[in-house]
């Protein structure tokens, strides 16, 4: 059985995935009403055994509107007029999607501002403060 490996430790297996090719619209000419060129490209997230839970947390907040509420992830690519292509176009997209929720987010570490860095903003206020003062003297004062 084929793999689509995502990291060494990540590997989806391709019964996991479904692809269902769909008539594509645009460019095509008659060849459009003729053959199934899209593809729809669904892959369980919920039911996954490849990814790990925290992996599976994050590519749900990451893919949006592509997930269902039944936690399927549909992928659907219509680009080129070729499916073989447009089957490369969607696995592809998967495997990005995969990779980035596989990154865990750096912790913000909580920093405080410097003395210079408060002085330097208490100077700016004060020369705007001149400015806007300069600005508001009236001729006859």
């Amino acid at each position: 059985m084929s793999r689509l490996v995502i990291l060494p430790e990540i590997a989806i297996d391709d019964g996991e995935l479904e692809e269902h090719f769909i008539l594509s619209s645009g460019a095509g000419g008659q060849n459009v009403n003729k053959v199934a060129s899209a593809v729809q490209l669904r892959f369980n997230v919920r039911r996954s055994t490849s990814l790990p839970d925290e992996v599976k947390r994050r590519l749900a907040a990451l893919a949006g509107h592509r997930m269902t509420k039944d936690g399927v992830l549909v992928i659907t690519a219509r680009q080129s007029r070729d499916q073989q292509r447009n089957r490369a176009d969607a696995r592809a997209r998967l495997f990005d999607l995969v990779r980035r929720a596989a990154v865990a987010p750096k912790k913000r570490k909580p920093t405080r501002p410097t003395r210079a860095s408060k002085e330097r903003r208490i100077e700016q206020k004060k020369a705007r403060s001149r400015l806007k003062k300069l600005r508001s003297r009236r001729m006859g004062d």
